[in-house]
């Protein structure tokens, strides 16, 4: 963006987590992590395919116990997307997931315990030859921060991550992903930014943790990732919702949309309505949103109110309906196809997107 700081991604460490890079220029990657019990194996399989489905690329499943090692050795060896263990406290079940077939760890050493814990896991995952995510939280931190008076919460965060850096750095251990997460938007933004100054190698996972729920959190999200994305800052990203993991993709790849980074399914553009409008717009526009979710081309789709934000207003739109009293007009390009009826315009719009982008 002209006038901004931008930081070029491909000034990061190329990692990779199963099938998919990390960093290294490579494209932001969109994540998310099951809400089922990983001892069922076969429901977070499920769940698993959805968030494929649904565009997800890398996945992470909670191992909070020995006993769902079991079932997270089966997710491992079915799972259609990379899996990476999410471990907490116990160093022990880090390294049997390395054992178990994860395609990556997320630790924070700032609750795995001792360093000697810490680094026998390293050495696990540098012999399993899988990577790390160093995962900083505002409640976990390098003890060495957490109590000092004279630092920010930004300053802790930033301090911490970077010591665990420097201490995998020590050990040899080169393939580590980071992120330092908070709930607030402009500490995450301050965070990340810092990060990218100070270790522009490490590629950062980006997002606001403990957002909320589906509306509150896709605003804090959006605000949040979407500045640091547009600066060219963050490699990785997981939205975090109180809501079903599937939408947390879906929000995912309405962002990378937004800021014109990755484009995975249509745009819909439409006007806020108005005065003018003299036809079902905000119906309309539901329906063809509802209907877009099954369409998987990287198009822009237009519904507008009236002529005064019709087929000029949406002139780049690959298509588009802009209604009228009982009819609406069909367009391309900003060049108009033909008029058809109120009750017809949703089908004709999705049998002229299937002719022209299926």
């Amino acid at each position: 963006m002209e006038g901004s700081n931008t930081v070029p991604r491909e000034l990061t460490h190329p990692v990779s987590v199963g099938g998919v890079q990390v960093g290294g220029g490579a494209p932001v990657s969109v994540q998310s992590m099951c809400t089922t019990d990983t001892a069922d194996a076969e429901a977070t399989l499920a769940q698993i395919g959805r968030l494929a489905d649904a565009g997800c690329e890398i996945v992470r499943v909670a191992v909070p116990s020995a006993g769902v090692l079991d079932g997270f050795e089966r997710i491992c060896a079915a799972s259609p997307l990379p899996v990476v263990a999410d471990i907490h406290f116990d160093h022990r079940l880090a390294i049997e997931a390395c054992r178990r077939g994860a395609a990556a760890l997320r630790v924070n050493p700032g609750n795995i315990g001792s360093w000697e814990r810490v680094d026998a896991v390293i050495d696990e995952a540098g012999a399993a030859g899988i990577p790390i995510r160093i995962g900083v939280n505002a409640g976990s931190l390098d003890p060495a921060f957490a109590e000092r008076e004279d630092l920010t919460q930004v300053e802790k965060l930033v301090g911490s991550a970077s010591s665990f850096v420097e201490h995998f750095r020590e050990r040899g251990f080169a393939d580590v992903v980071l992120s330092a997460k908070a709930h607030g938007v402009l500490t995450t933004v301050e965070v990340n930014r810092a990060l990218s100054r100070e270790l522009p190698e490490v590629p950062l996972h980006v997002g606001v943790t403990e957002a909320g729920t589906a509306r509150q959190g896709t605003v804090k999200n959006a605000a949040a990732v979407g500045a640091l994305l547009m600066e060219g800052i963050g490699d990785t990203m997981r939205l975090s919702l109180t809501a079903d993991p599937v939408e947390e993709v879906n929000v995912a790849w309405d962002l990378l949309s937004a800021v014109d980074l990755r484009r995975l399914r249509p745009e819909l553009v439409s006007c806020p309505t108005c005065g003018r409008c003299q036809w079902d717009l905000m119906g309309v526009a539901a329906e063809v949103e509802r209907r877009l979710a099954d369409v998987r081309a990287p198009i822009t789709v237009a519904v507008m109110g009236c002529v005064v934000n019709g087929p000029g207003e949406a002139a780049g739109a690959d298509i588009g309906l802009a209604g009228g009293r009982g009819q609406a007009l069909l367009f391309a390009g900003g060049e108009p196809l033909r008029k058809v009826s109120e009750a017809d315009a949703v089908d004709e719009l999705f049998a002229e997107i299937k002719r022209r982008f299926s």
